[in-house]
This record gives structure tokens, C-alpha cells and sequence, in this order.
């Protein structure tokens, strides 16, 4: 299994929406999360960040990644979300979320 956490910025006045968007998360979004072998998957807010942290428990990343990226149905779901997000300042050029460094865990 691998560990992600990633972080981006949430528009102020983009909140109440994202909250209301993620509270009634289309079902073929959370199936194609499964079969993108994605699980406890879950988006914290504060102070107007997000950080979203995910489990991954298959045996081809990039793969699993490419099907979740390309599907359609994710496709719109990201064009909706994306109107309530803005990148970090310091996200490299055309990345939404950043990745963050794992500097502790325990099981």
C-alpha cells in the first residue's frame, strides 16, 4: 500500500459549493476510485487549504492513474471541482494539487 497526501488552495467563496459537491459525491466517482484501487480516501479543510489523503493499494500506479485520469466521467467531475480550487504558488507549472512529503506515520 502507498500513502499520498496533496494539497490545494479552496476560492473563499467557492466553500459552502465544494463542501455540497463532495457531501453528494457522484457514485461513479467513488467507483472509479475503487477501481482505480484508491481508497480511504478523504479531503480536510482549514484556513482555506485542502488536503486530500488516499490510499493506494494496487500493483500498477500508472496505470490505475492513467484509466482514473482519462475517464470521462472524472473528467467532468475535475472541471466541476476545479471552478472552487486554485493551485499553491508554489505548484509547478500545470499541477492542480501538490503533492506533499510524508515526514511521519504510524500504524
Amino acid at each position: 500500500m502507498q500513502r499520498f497526501a496533496k494539497m490545494i488552495r479552496v476560492r473563499p467563496d467557492k466553500l459552502d459549493e465544494y463542501k455540497r459537491l463532495h457531501a453528494e459525491c457522484w457514485p461513479e466517482i467513488l467507483d472509479r476510485m475503487h477501481r482505480a484501487n484508491l481508497h480511504n480516501v478523504g479531503i480536510f479543510h482549514r484556513d482555506g487549504l485542502l488536503v486530500m489523503y488516499s490510499e493506494y493499494v494496487g500493483d500498477d500506479f500508472a496505470a490505475d492513474q492513467a484509466r482514473f485520469r482519462d475517464d470521462p466521467i472524472m473528467r467532468k467531475w475535475q472541471e466541476v471541482t476545479a471552478a472552487c480550487q486554485e493551485p499553491l504558488p508554489t505548484a509547478a507549472p500545470g499541477e492542480k494539487w501538490s503533492p506533499m512529503e510524508e515526514v511521519f506515520h504510524m500504524d
